[in-house]
């Protein structure tokens, strides 16, 4: 959520930042609502200014043994306007508050501008791409050759983009989550945490998930048919994990705070069902490993650098060509104020494959979940920010195909290995 204050006094930055993001926001009406809201707020003061000058009125008049009664008729007509102005407040501060829940964040000064993901600039890269066509079988089918997998049997359980790891791909898929973890722990300082699944509605509204995305998610209706008691199945470990500091005042010498979690991710992702939906390319159910901290206001950029170094060396580690992107405005996610993209090639795909996103959300997030910290005296709102380290599905569909060997087997980059007993290769069997 943006600052109320910035778009008062600055309406002027706030349309250029939606103009750059292509956003369609109705910031007029929000204007609008904004200043009776305040109007009637200075009205409530006066009246109830009134209204305890009038009490204090009645008091003295009692004291001295006089006719009160003009008095009460006063408070009592005073406190019958407020009663209906104060409806009348909360109704408009609802209305803003809903509208602005609908603003997405604002793109950061080096945000290159862009209406799409053709406009995203490669700043980084690693490794090599082999050049033209690959004899190597794409991840489907080592996966069959492998038995590492099965989707149709997920199919059958619980429809497409639900499948079933077997076998060594299930101790592989296993292995690459305990190295993600371990690896945030012990290499990079982060804290793991082993976050809930369910999470409310208020959690999914505080990292920006509701309510522009609410069909994209798996919803568990309350039983007393309330809203507000609704649970979600987690898009991403990132709304429990920032969720966790809600409502909360950090101490400012404690940041930044680094915390890393392991969940399943749930997500619907309506109508965008039927593009790149081959094997791991799309699912409804994935395991990621996400990054997520909290940051000094004042140091969040070169927290996400850091951030964004972390899955770097992930990829690194596993021996995958990788290239990292800086989203164009127009592009980039909701809640975000600048985002990198890492992405993997994919050798029989023959394409880059999305494998992490690294965001600093500056105060958008912290602002929505009212999470802050003590700075120098001064109570401040928190920067967040968050990032894959790594989801699995096409860091697992990279590997196969940059590892698997003309002997028919599965190599295991040296750097899997102790998650993985020790085993070197994969072979069929």
């Amino acid at each position: 959520m943006l600052d109320p204050k910035l778009y008062r006094d600055n309406p002027d930055l706030v349309r250029d930042g939606l103009r750059r993001r292509g956003a369609s926001f109705d910031l007029d009406t929000l204007l609008k609502l904004d200043e009776e809201k305040r109007a009637l707020g200075a009205t409530l003061d006066g009246l109830k200014a009134e209204r305890n000058a009038a009490s204090e009125s009645i008091a003295r008049l009692k004291r001295e043994g006089k006719d009160a009664a003009e008095a009460i008729e006063q408070t009592r007509t005073t406190g019958d306007r407020i009663k209906e102005l104060q409806a009348r407040y909360d109704a408009v501060e609802a209305q803003a508050r809903d509208l602005a829940l609908l603003c997405p964040n604002l793109p950061h000064e080096s945000v290159p501008d862009g209406k799409s993901s053709a406009d995203n600039v490669v700043v980084a890269s690693w490794g090599v791409v082999p050049e033209g066509p690959s004899a190597v079988p794409d991840h489907l089918e080592i996966g069959r050759r492998l038995k590492l997998f099965d989707f149709e049997r997920g199919a059958k359980i619980s429809g497409s983009g639900f499948p079933i790891y077997t076998g060594m791909g299930a101790r592989l898929e296993r292995a690459l989550i305990n190295f993600f973890l371990d690896t945030h722990v012990s290499r990079f300082g982060f804290t793991e945490v082993i976050p809930p699944y369910l999470v409310g509605r208020q959690a999914m509204t505080g990292t920006g998930q509701l309510p522009k995305f609410e069909e994209d998610m798996y919803r568990c209706d309350s039983e007393n048919g309330d809203r507000e008691r609704d649970l979600f199945l987690v898009p991403t470990a990132e709304v429990p994990v920032t969720n966790m500091h809600a409502d909360e005042i950090l101490d400012g010498a404690a940041l930044p705070i680094s915390y890393c979690a392991y969940t399943a991710c749930f997500r619907r992702e309506a109508g965008s069902w039927g593009a790149e939906t081959r094997g791991f390319l799309r699912l409804h159910q994935f395991n990621k490993v996400e990054m997520v901290k909290f940051a000094h206001p004042d140091k969040s950029w070169e927290e996400l650098e850091a951030l964004r170094g972390h899955a770097e060396e992930l990829l690194r580690l596993l021996e995958l060509p990788y290239r990292v992107l800086a989203l164009c405005a127009g592009d980039m996610g909701f809640g975000a104020s600048k985002c990198y993209d890492l992405e993997v090639w994919a050798p029989a795909e023959q394409r880059w494959l999305e494998v992490s996103s690294c965001s600093n959300f500056v105060d958008f997030q912290a602002r929505r979940a009212n999470i802050r910290a003590k700075i120098d005296g001064k109570t401040r709102l928190v920067h967040t920010l968050n990032g894959s380290g790594l989801a699995t599905p096409r860091v697992l569909a990279a590997l196969l195909e940059h590892h698997y060997t003309e002997r028919g087997t599965l190599r295991i980059p040296a750097a899997l290995r102790p998650w993985m007993g020790g085993l070197e290769e994969i072979v069929p069997g």
